[in-house]
């Protein structure tokens, strides 16, 4: 059964583009597409069943990327979103996160990936893209982690981290040396498998560390 995917975009070129190409491939059906989150309350009405995955993009007009993932989330909670934006920083990122998306794009992804980003989301309902290139002994790690164990000072970094607050602020927040915050980090990481702040947040929201 075909993947069925909406898209949200106001930059028309790239939203033909991209529908274009999201039809060629194996599997994969573009069945909405449009330019900002009010237009898609209305084409979503036309639609005979909902789509399993919305792109989103986060600048839009009239109904941004983190209000309209808000209201699929609240609205069409079946409804797996992703953000595909031009935006790579971390403040963006998280945003969409704690709105709801299930996977952080940027819009210069490869083809290969994209797919293999859609079919990992229908499969697992994530896409973290620190796990590009898995190896056996990260598969193995993947395992064991879902009996993670956080002591204190880190689950409170890890919520913290999952909100946009610097790594400064945080550690401000907890009353703690910089220096001691970026252990936290470390450690998260290395138990979490992951290689940056968006898996850390993605892989805490995934095994329900964190509640957003």
């Amino acid at each position: 059964m075909a993947i069925s995917v909406g898209l949200v975009d106001d930059h028309v070129l790239f939203l033909k583009s991209l529908g274009s190409l999201l039809n060629s491939m194996d599997n994969i059906k573009v069945v909405l597409d449009a330019s900002h989150g009010e237009e898609l309350q209305e084409r979503i009405k036309a639609l005979p069943s909902l789509p399993d995955i919305l792109f989103v993009d986060v600048d839009m007009p009239v109904m941004g990327g983190v209000k309209t993932v808000k209201w699929v989330k609240e609205k069409l909670p079946s409804v797996k979103t992703v953000a595909l934006s031009l935006k790579d920083d971390d403040h963006t990122i998280i945003q969409m996160i704690q709105a709801g998306c299930c996977a952080y794009l940027v819009k210069d992804i490869h083809p290969v990936e994209l797919e293999k980003a859609l079919n990992e989301i229908m499969e697992t309902g994530f896409y973290n893209s620190d796990f590009r290139h898995r190896n056996y002994v990260q598969l193995l790690a993947e395992a064991s982690r879902e009996t993670v164990k956080l002591n204190e000072m880190e689950q409170q970094f890890l919520k913290l981290a999952c909100s946009d607050l610097t790594y400064r602020q945080i550690a401000d927040k907890m009353n703690k040396a910089e220096r001691t915050v970026d252990g936290y980090r470390e450690s998260l990481f290395n138990k979490l498998n992951v290689q940056s702040r968006v898996g850390l947040a993605l892989e805490a929201v995934r095994l329900k560390l964190v509640t957003l």
